[in-house]
Formats: C-alpha cells, sequence, structure tokens
C-alpha cells in the first residue's frame, strides 16, 4: 500500500484516496468526493459520457447534473475532465498540467481555459486531473498544426503568447516552486532523440519525410542530438529574466475564440524559461517557408513590443531577441521527427520542412556546435521506446522500401 502514499504538497489535503487509474472508477459519486474540499455540499447525481479522447492523456467530455451547490458554485452542465486513462507512460505531464491550473485557478491572468478545479496526488506517479471548460461546446474552433494563418495571424497569436509570458515575468515564484522544471532542464525535453528515436527512424522512412529532410540527418544523426546537447546548456546558462513557458506552442495546442482571442491549451511541458523557445516554435511552424523567410525577423520585433506593453522589464533587445529565437530550430526539428502522425496532428512532414528550412536559414547547427566536440557519444536506438505494436508492420514495410535502409 505504501506505493499509494499521498505527499503532503497538494491543495486538499483531505482527499486521502489517490486518483483513479481507471476509466470506470470516474463516476458520479468519485467526483462528488473530489470535489467536495473545494465546494462542500456539491453533489454530482449524474454523470453521462459525451466523448472520450485518449492519446498521451485522456480527455474525458461529461454531462453532469448538478445539485444547486455546484450551479451556485458556476459550474457547467458540461465540462471536460482531463487525466491519463489511457495507459501510456506519460511520467509527471498529468501532475504538472493539474498544479499549472490550479495555479490559474488562483489568480493568474492569461489567455487559457477556465478550470473549476485541480488536484494532483503528488506521490512520484505523475497522477493529475482537471475539470475544466468544455471547449467543444464554446464559440471558436479548435487549431491544427497546419491552419493557414497568413503573417497577421501569426502576429495576433504572438500577441497571446506575450500575455502569456507578460503574466509571470521574472516571478520569484518561478525559482522556487519545485515542480516546475527548467526548459530545457527535463529528461522531456532534452532526451527526445534518444527516447524517441524509432519513432525518428519510422518517420525518416517515410517517403513523405524522406523527400524534406537533409541528407546529412541519415549521414549523421547524432548531429542533431548535438545541437540539442547545446541548445539545452545555453538555454539554462541564460541569466533570466524567465517567464512562465508553454513548451509546445504549435497550433493544435490551442483553441482561437469566436472574438479572436487564441487560448492556449495542453500545458502538460510547461517550464521555467525563456520565451524564445515558444515564439520560434509557433512562428516556425505557422507559416509556409517563404512567407517565415519574407517576415521572421520583424514577427520577433512584433512579438517583443508586445511583450513590453504587457508589463514586461529588462526584455532584451530586438537584436538579442532575434539571436535567442533563431537557435530553437534545433528543438522544433527533433521534436517533429519524433511525432507520428497516428497520433492526432497529421501534418508531420510539413512541419518538419518548415523546422529544417528555418535550421538551415539560421544556421543553427553552426551556431550551436562550431567548434564544440559533443558532450556525450549518442548511438541511435540505444535506450530508445520500443516502437508501438501498431506501427510494426508499417516499419517493416518501410525499411524493406526505403532508399535509406
Amino acid at each position: 500500500m505504501s506505493e499509494w502514499v499521498l505527499g503532503p504538497d497538494r491543495p486538499y489535503p483531505s482527499r486521502i484516496e489517490p486518483l483513479p487509474q481507471r476509466l470506470e472508477d470516474v463516476t458520479a459519486h468519485w467526483l462528488t468526493r473530489l470535489l467536495a474540499p473545494r465546494y462542500p455540499g456539491i453533489e454530482i447525481r449524474r454523470l453521462d459520457v459525451v466523448e472520450c479522447k485518449n492519446s498521451h492523456t485522456t480527455k474525458l467530455r461529461v454531462r453532469l447534473d448538478l445539485n444547486n451547490v455546484g450551479v451556485s458554485a458556476g459550474i457547467p452542465e458540461h465540462v471536460c475532465v482531463k487525466a491519463n486513462w489511457s495507459g501510456l507512460r506519460t511520467g509527471l505531464i498529468c501532475e504538472r498540467e493539474a498544479r499549472f491550473y490550479h495555479l490559474i485557478g488562483e489568480g493568474l491572468r492569461a489567455p487559457v481555459p477556465e478550470a473549476y478545479f485541480a488536484d494532483w496526488d503528488d506521490n512520484g506517479r505523475g497522477n493529475g486531473v482537471v475539470v475544466m471548460e468544455d471547449l467543444a461546446l464554446s464559440y471558436g474552433v479548435f487549431g491544427a498544426s497546419d491552419d493557414h494563418l497568413g503573417v497577421d495571424g501569426v502576429a495576433a497569436g504572438l500577441e497571446s503568447l506575450a500575455r502569456v509570458h507578460a503574466a509571470m515575468w521574472a516571478d520569484p515564484r518561478l525559482e522556487r516552486w519545485s515542480w516546475l522544471p527548467r526548459s530545457m532542464g527535463t529528461e522531456n525535453d532534452t532526451e527526445q532523440v534518444r527516447d524517441y528515436w524509432n519513432y525518428i527512424w519510422f518517420n525518416l522512412h517515410d517517403p513523405a519525410y524522406e523527400a524534406v529532410v537533409p541528407a546529412w540527418v541519415y549521414r549523421t544523426p547524432e548531429v542533431m542530438q548535438q545541437a540539442l546537447d547545446e541548445l539545452s546548456a545555453w538555454e539554462l546558462a541564460l541569466p533570466g529574466p524567465r517567464c512562465l513557458v508553454h513548451g509546445d506552442a504549435h497550433q493544435g495546442n490551442s483553441f482561437l475564440r469566436n472574438d479572436g482571442e487564441r487560448i492556449w491549451v495542453d500545458w502538460q511541458l510547461v517550464r521555467a524559461g525563456s520565451p524564445w523557445r515558444d515564439v520560434s516554435y509557433f512562428l516556425v511552424n505557422s507559416l509556409t517557408v517563404e512567407e517565415r523567410r519574407a517576415a521572421d525577423r520583424d514577427l520577433v520585433e512584433h512579438y517583443r513590443q508586445h511583450l513590453l506593453a504587457a508589463g514586461a522589464n529588462n526584455v532584451p533587445s530586438a537584436d538579442e531577441a532575434w539571436q535567442r529565437s533563431i537557435r530553437w530550430p534545433a528543438y522544433g526539428t527533433q521534436a517533429w521527427l519524433g511525432n507520428v502522425n497516428q497520433w492526432g496532428q497529421h501534418s508531420g512532414a510539413e512541419m518538419v520542412e518548415r523546422q529544417f528550412a528555418a535550421l538551415a536559414d539560421y544556421d543553427t547547427i553552426a551556431l550551436l556546435t562550431a567548434g564544440k566536440l559533443p558532450r556525450r557519444r549518442f548511438v541511435p536506438g540505444d535506450g530508445a521506446y520500443p516502437l508501438a505494436p501498431a506501427l510494426r508492420d508499417e516499419m517493416a514495410r518501410r525499411a524493406a522500401s526505403s532508399p535509406h535502409r
């Protein structure tokens, strides 16, 4: 039973039972018990599942029959319950996301969904749960990574990111919170090439990727790891100021309300760090190569001006902001190479093409690695997660037909 001992760093210590591990344990009675510490007297009389989406995490859209206490508290009839009942190993991402939404509930002003409750187990298993607005019923549309925004649409998205980053700009809590990792200071950031090599290999032998990935990646894939290691060391050495970083700021992790406000969802990779990770990732992913080449520097300055207008101080100069942003395609290239379309974003090759084009245009590899020896020996496949069984037959077929086999 010791594995179920709950730690003290939780918002509602009166809860003594762990969060459920199985979807079938998510019932009206359980949700009543979960919400009671924050909403005394609440009762969920009935819980009906509207939709269940399982990927890295579980998004359970439900309809609630609430008593007067729940209605008076402002909890709507339809909510989304987000946790991990997918059976996949996801580390601490659900716990961190729950902590983030609890922070939002405590008064942080940023363009994010409304959350009515968040809690986590704090026992090292990474369990967390968020009860939040059901955006599928809100007025607006979920973003997709390949939505064409154009330069003006990207400028508006960068304004939204400036509000996110300004909300906790140079906030001393960022240094105190042990649960909040530094950007590029956690294995989720630094070990993606190693951990997801089998998925990278799977993509590299897809004809759509072979058409856009440069030849050096096939010949010397260890250079990707070296560049990522140098980016990590550079980011960790930056003196600040630091801010709250989304960590995965592409359009597919956003929702565009009908009033034009872009809000940011999926805070599983939330970090404390410099904002240029989010700025570069969103900008490069959201523009065609030609659009980015024509407008990237102006867009970085547009973001910087909105960051200043939102109250951030000690913001880097225009030239320094540009120099910081152009290092980040070293992250974007490997992040998209390790993401297979079967996980829900169906434009992987296009995103990879955009990231590698930026990597070449900015000479990012040389900027990070010139004159430096690798910090470690990288052997493709060593320590990598096994490929999901559903992809193995396709991998064998690709291996047989790829010119890079």
